[in-house]
């Protein structure tokens, strides 16, 4: 016997259902939606944060600062975020926001770039 994923009714017909009704499907699609676009929202909110910490540390004329990873921890940039990486033939990996990225040195010194 097969019971709906939503209500928890008998389900009814073709064996491969997993509804008991359209309205059990549609809240069940609905509610998977709502819950999908909280996450993006909320990781969304911290790349634009960690892209704005970025672009304040290296200002309008810079295209390249090294920094001490301390100055970017005390304005809570978060370092697991990031839009996509590239890594160098030499093995390097750079993390990017779009079009502002990083390179960490070493545990301290890192590079803030813009592409």
């Amino acid at each position: 016997m097969r019971i709906c994923k939503v209500c928890n009714k008998r389900v009814v017909g073709r064996t491969d259902k997993i509804f008991c009704s359209i309205k059990c499907k549609n809240n069940y699609h609905v509610q998977l939606r709502s819950m999908t676009a909280h996450a993006a929202l909320d990781i969304d909110k911290i790349l634009h944060r960690n892209r704005s910490i970025i672009l304040e540390l290296l200002g309008n004329d810079r295209d390249q600062l090294h920094i001490d990873r301390i100055e970017m921890d005390k304005k809570n940039f978060h370092f697991n975020y990031y839009t996509h990486q590239y890594m160098s033939r030499e093995g390097d990996t750079f993390k990017w926001l779009y079009d502002l990225g990083w390179i960490e040195l070493s545990n301290r010194e890192m590079i803030i770039l813009r592409e």
